[in-house]
């Protein structure tokens, strides 16, 4: 096997333990709360928020640390660093005794974090450039299926192992993520190569705007997706004609879109190694966003699942192009910089989505969240079109 592809599919594991790891605890997080000694239920609501919000916060500020770190020391050690760091703070919380503790260790774990954007790094600069957006779509692929099945086997483990013993179980997941990573052999001519100008900033690059595009294209991405959070049940609810199963029938809803982004993904990469990532980019970019708009307008469940179905497999063309056009406007020096500030803007997204899309629920419905989020990844396809063909020059990468 090429060694490029033994690298791929490690990572692609690691990143499935890291993210399932990671969303394992969301069905029974304000349970856990609950067992630490807090009753009323709107604080439970409180400190849950507080404690989900908290790995994300940090996660934003510190990806670009750990990807300049990277870009120096060499990405098969940031993997490492990562999968250990988290593997012994999720054990470590399992034994939590307040509430305050638990906070602490979900803030550190976002500080220690930093896998996905360091497997990505790997994976682009050391797979061969034809096959770089198939790769980074295979790669996306087990991001997306720990993210799917991790709040399903955290709810089945929660309620027959206990709430604390699953800790334990997700810390010995992502331990073994760190033992499979051992197994990376990673190009250390490649990474000798880039260590001389790590140090460049992105202002510093005469296709800043461009980069900076990047950024915000992947910011309205994830608030798109994380809008629906919040307001999925009650939008369910509100097309059913009955409210038996609501629970399960949110859960398809909201796990159509990975399943189809699932499927579409490593596709969709292919393609873009063919005809280049910012047509795959623009295209799934307005197809997404009239999928979003004609949520708006959806009257039964089985729409909504249809629609929800569709846009996962335009979504899947999305991240892996968004990745390899960055790393095709980027110098090498500074990739693993450019990743953590790409995660960075994911990670505002994952954070502002839910915030935004409950807020503008309240105040003027459920449709209009998709109308919203619909303008605006409209006006992000006619960014990226502009970029393309007005904007600067992408064949030099620094000033």
């Amino acid at each position: 096997m090429e060694l490029w592809k033994r690298n791929l599919y490690i990572c692609w594991f690691g990143s499935f333990c890291t993210t399932a790891g990671m969303s394992l605890v969301i069905p029974f997080l304000p349970l856990y709360i609950e067992k630490l000694g807090v009753h009323d239920t709107s604080s439970i609501s409180r400190w849950a928020g507080i404690a989900f919000g908290a790995t994300f916060l940090m996660a934003a500020i510190v990806s670009p640390l750990w990807g300049s770190l990277a870009d120096k020391y060499g990405r098969k050690l940031m993997l490492l660093r990562a999968s250990l760091g988290m593997a012994i703070v999720m054990t470590s919380i399992g034994f939590v005794q307040n509430v305050y503790q638990l906070v602490g260790l979900r803030f550190l774990m976002g500080a220690v974090s930093g896998f996905i954007s360091a497997a990505i790094t790997l994976v682009a600069t050391q797979t061969p450039k034809e096959h770089s957006g198939k790769a980074l779509g295979t790669l996306s692929t087990g991001a997306v299926s720990g993210s799917l099945l991790g709040p399903l086997v955290g709810g089945y483990l929660g309620d027959t192992i206990g709430l604390r013993h699953v800790f334990f179980v997700t810390g010995a997941f992502m331990f073994l993520s760190f033992l499979i990573v051992n197994l990376i052999q990673e190009d250390k001519k490649e990474t000798a190569k880039t260590t001389k100008d790590s140090n460049m900033g992105l202002l510093s690059l005469k296709n800043s705007k461009a980069v900076i595009g990047v950024f915000v294209t992947t910011f309205l991405l994830q608030l798109a997706v994380m809008a629906i959070q919040p307001i999925v049940t009650l939008y369910v609810k509100q097309l059913s004609t009955h409210t038996d199963h609501l629970a399960l029938i949110s859960g398809f809803v909201v796990a159509a879109t990975g399943i189809s982004n699932i499927l579409a993904a490593s596709r969709l990469g292919k393609v873009s190694d063919r005809v280049g990532p910012q047509n795959v980019l623009q295209i799934c970019l307005l197809i997404v966003a009239v999928i979003c708009g004609l949520q708006a307008f959806v009257h039964s469940t089985w729409q909504l699942f249809l629609l929800r179905f569709l846009l996962g497999f335009a979504m899947g063309g999305l991240l892996p192009s968004i990745n390899s056009y960055l790393k095709k406007i980027v110098p090498d020096s500074i990739t693993g910089k450019m990743f953590g500030y790409n995660q960075t803007a994911q990670y505002f997204g994952n954070l502002a989505g839910p915030v935004i899309g409950g807020q503008i629920a309240g105040a003027k419905g459920i449709p209009y969240v998709f109308l919203t989020t619909s303008v605006l990844l409209l006006l992000n396809a006619g960014w990226v079109y502009y970029q393309r063909h007005h904007g600067q020059q992408l064949d030099g990468k620094a000033a």
